[in-house]
């Protein structure tokens, strides 16, 4: 299977590269060890090693992490690259992967995309973690005006530098994330990078959350404003069942900003699955 790689993302030694090219499917690191596997799906803005840290931290673990379609190594993807597109890619990968019993754990847009593979009761899923995930049902401030300026922060270098710092974390990044950051922001498609803002963040998939039927943890972190504590609480929580919330001491970029205790809850949650 042939590997396409780009320079913005660095592949493990440990880890197996597969690009379904022939296929249409997103590129992905897949990491052979004890299950479930953990399926770790990035934020508007990230790739497959927004997790690196987190994995790091879960030594053993079979880890399957994607470059969602339109983004990183995947970014040449034609689309559509809509949320529903996104978890059709998540099963499609899942599936050419040879994974069976496994952990959806989804970040921001990943956490939404992830939502919307769990309502669907795919064989196999045990769990979910939503990593401050994208509500299902949009807060209120996701308005026509908010999401037209959301466009516009992956615009440039200075625009990204300042959403990342200003907006996205709660906590100084090291220079090497910081940089991470501004490349993966940068490495996507301009028809990728504007479906989340201008129509995913934007959809009400509260209708069909009621659906899934697997134990799901929720982590918040108490300086994110992009997805606060209080709007998953108000507009997410109410419409999964079975779902409880932990909150870390993290802005919005929880995998980047505190991986480790990021970890340790993904590793506690998982042991406990039926």
């Amino acid at each position: 299977m042939e590997n396409t790689e780009i320079t913005t993302t660095t592949v493990r030694p440990s880890t197996d590269a597969a690009s379904a090219a022939g296929s249409g499917l997103p590129t992905y690191d897949h990491r052979a060890g004890t299950g479930p596997t953990l399926v770790l799906l990035h934020y508007w803005g990230g790739s497959a090693r927004t997790w690196d840290a987190v994995v790091d931290r879960l030594p053993g673990r079979d880890v399957l992490a994607l470059d969602l379609r339109g983004w990183g190594r995947s970014q040449h993807l034609p689309g559509p690259y809509s949320l529903h597109q996104l978890a059709a890619d998540v099963l499609g990968v899942i599936a050419e992967a040879g994974v069976r019993e496994h952990v959806l754990v989804g970040h921001s847009m990943g956490g939404k995309v992830a939502q919307l593979v769990a309502a669907g009761r795919p064989a196999g899923l045990l769990g979910l973690v939503l990593v401050a995930p994208g509500p299902a049902r949009p807060a209120a401030m996701i308005s026509s005006e908010y999401q037209a300026q959301l466009a516009h922060a992956y615009d440039t270098d200075q625009s990204i530098a300042g959403v990342r710092d200003h907006v996205l974390t709660g906590t100084p990044l090291p220079e090497e994330l910081k940089l991470q950051v501004l490349a993966d922001s940068r490495a996507s498609g301009a028809e990728a990078r504007d479906e989340w803002p201008l129509r995913g963040i934007a959809e009400d998939v509260s209708g069909l959350t009621p659906a899934i039927d697997v134990p799901t943890l929720v982590v918040g972190g108490d300086h994110d404003h992009v997805e606060p504590v209080e709007v998953l609480r108000d507009n997410l929580l109410p419409y999964v069942p079975d779902a409880r919330l932990e909150v870390l001491p993290s802005g919005h970029l929880i995998p980047l900003e505190a991986p480790a205790a990021l970890a340790g809850l993904i590793d506690g949650f998982a042991p406990l699955l039926p």
